[in-house]
This record gives structure tokens, sequence and C-alpha cells, in this order.
């Protein structure tokens, strides 16, 4: 079984050209193999995720009514509150399961012009709607803004990183994600003190379908599992200090499979621990424009390795997967 790797990536954004290119041969390397790394040297301080953490979990701990306060209100758009028991990412691989054993609050992009024609036409759909920001705890609106901007800007390296690693020039990623419309989500997990329906999980087994995904658990019990090529999982366990990310379907599309979109999911706590274990992961998943067409790219294909797949406008492969995954829509 392989281990999900840990990557040092200071090199590529701090040093010379020699030290830029050992790191992108290793992100090669990792996404052909299993598409799941940490990754060190980011340059994200502790500071910014503690406080997004902090506020999150506080809203979290607010009674539900004031919850649905800020509920999702529509199911093809990722905003705000999704309900316990609402959504079953397992759906989108073509499975029936249980409800997920998880709640969770949604933002997009947080620097957005509505007088500029782009972000309201029709091919933006729900792409840049806007954001619900609960009124408690205090100051939750300006943290996740915060937040945001900081994990737009590390992907945006992690782009460039990207672009090098597949023999492209590194800004060959920039006009497609110059208008990203990523989703920053916070993902929480309670306690368990019923036990799960048979085949329930906090969160079924599914691929992301954006570019990258850049996500912060915390340590506690039930956590998330990645699917190696013999078909076993397990655990992900993230060195303090670091982030796990994983590639997505459009970028696994746009190499050509070269890079891996694998399974991944969260389990539940062991049973002898059904008390204090509630669990909160937030993640970034970074999007391409609504309008940036995805297809094979020149270093992914040969005659020997034609592309696998039809080109595909990001927006409208994300607007399809979005609608996938809830179950009820929420008021």
């Amino acid at each position: 079984m392989t281990a999900v790797p840990v990557v040092d990536i200071a090199p590529f954004l701090h040093g010379d050209r020699a030290a830029r290119r050992r790191v992108a041969e290793e992100i090669d390397r990792v996404c052909r193999d299993i598409g799941f790394l940490c990754i060190a040297g980011h340059g994200v301080p502790d500071e910014a995720f503690d406080e997004i953490y902090r506020h999150s979990k506080a809203f979290f701990h607010l009674p539900l009514e004031e919850k649905r306060r800020v509920g999702q209100r529509h199911p093809h758009a990722i905003r705000g509150y999704i309900g316990y028991g609402v959504a079953s990412l397992s759906i989108l691989q073509g499975e029936a399961s249980p409800p997920d054993l998880k709640e969770s609050l949604n933002a997009g992009p947080v620097d957005v012009d509505y007088a500029d024609p782009y972000y309201t036409a029709p091919g933006s759909r729900f792409h840049f709607a806007p954001n619900q920001w609960p009124e408690r705890p205090d100051g939750i609106g300006e943290a996740w803004r915060h937040y945001y901007r900081t994990m737009e800007a590390l992907a945006s390296d992690l782009m460039r990183l990207f672009a090098t690693a597949l023999d492209l020039p590194e800004d060959y990623f920039a006009d497609s994600i110059d208008r990203q419309t990523g989703i920053l989500g916070a993902m929480y997990y309670p306690d368990q003190p019923q036990p799960p329906a048979p085949g329930q999980l906090r969160s079924g087994a599914h691929t992301d379908f954006g570019t990258l995904t850049v996500l912060r658990p915390d340590s506690a019990p039930g956590g998330l599992q990645v699917q190696g090529r013999d078909g076993e999982w397990q655990p992900v366990k993230a060195p303090k200090g670091t982030f796990v990310m994983n590639i997505g379907d459009l970028m696994a599309q746009w190499t050509n499979d070269r890079w891996v979109s694998t399974l991944h999911r969260v389990v539940n706590p062991p049973r002898d621990s059904v008390l204090g274990t509630e669990r909160l992961s937030i993640g970034f998943f970074h999007q391409p424009n609504y309008d940036a067409p995805v297809e094979c790219l020149p270093s992914c294909r040969s005659a020997e390795r034609p592309p696998k797949y039809a080109p595909v406008l990001a927006g409208e492969y994300s607007y399809r997967q979005f609608s996938s995954q809830v179950l009820e829509e929420v008021s």
C-alpha cells in the first residue's frame, strides 16, 4: 500500500530553478501514484487557520434554528448551512447509500464585482451566488473572507507548481483560474451517541470534482481515509502544520489520467468512543473559471495515449456535480 507522502513546497515557492524542478518532479510522481499528499512549507500561518476553525466550531455549536437562518437556499448554490444528514457524497459515484453524518457551512468567491456582466451572465449559473454570513459568532464573516483569500492564493501557487510538473509554462493555467469558482467549506462531524445505519459514514466514498482540494482536518477519532491502488483503505495522517492536498476530477481529465483523482471517505469513530469525537475539517475546493475549457493538455497526449475525455467547460461539469449530492432542499 502506498503511504500518503509529505512534500515541502517551500523550495518551489522560494528556491532556485533546480530546487523548483525537484519539487515539481516529486509532485508529478505522487500525483501519478495516489493523487494525495500532505504539503509543508506552504507559508500559511497557523493563526489564519486557528481563527476560522474557532469561529466555525462556535457556529456549529449554535442552536439548529439559528444555523438554519443561513441555510442553503438552492441545491445548485453551495452557500450557507447544509444540515445533518442532508447530503450524500457517495451518490456522485452512482452508489445508493444513507446520508452522510455531517453538517457543513460553505462559501464561494468573496471578491465579486456584480457590476461586471461576467459574474451574472447565464453561464455563471450559481458559481457566484452571494454568500450567507451568520450573525454569530461575532467576526465569523471576516474570518472566512480572510481565509478564503489565503486559500485562493495558495491554490494559485499550486497551479503554477502543477504546470511546471506537467512540463508546461508556469503561467499556463493563469487564464483559466483568474476568476475561479472555488468553495470554502467547513465540515462538522458531531458525536455519534446512536449507531450509524449499515453502510453510513461521516462522509461516503467519493472523488472531488475540481482541480485540487486543500484541507486541514483536526485529529479527532474517525477521520479521512484514501483508497490505494490495491483497493485497501488507509488513514491520512497530516503532520502538524501541513495541509492535505488531493487531485480532483477536472485535473485528472486535464492530464488524461496521468494524475489520479482518488476515492476517499471519512469514517466513523470507534463505537467505544462515541462521545468526545466531534470533528471539524476545513477545506478549499478549487474550481477553474466557469468558462474555462478543460481538454487534454498537450504534454499529456501522444499517438500511444490519445485523449480519453471529451472537452468540457469547467462550470458545466461542476454544476452537474453540485446538483447531485444534495438529497433535499434546505430552506
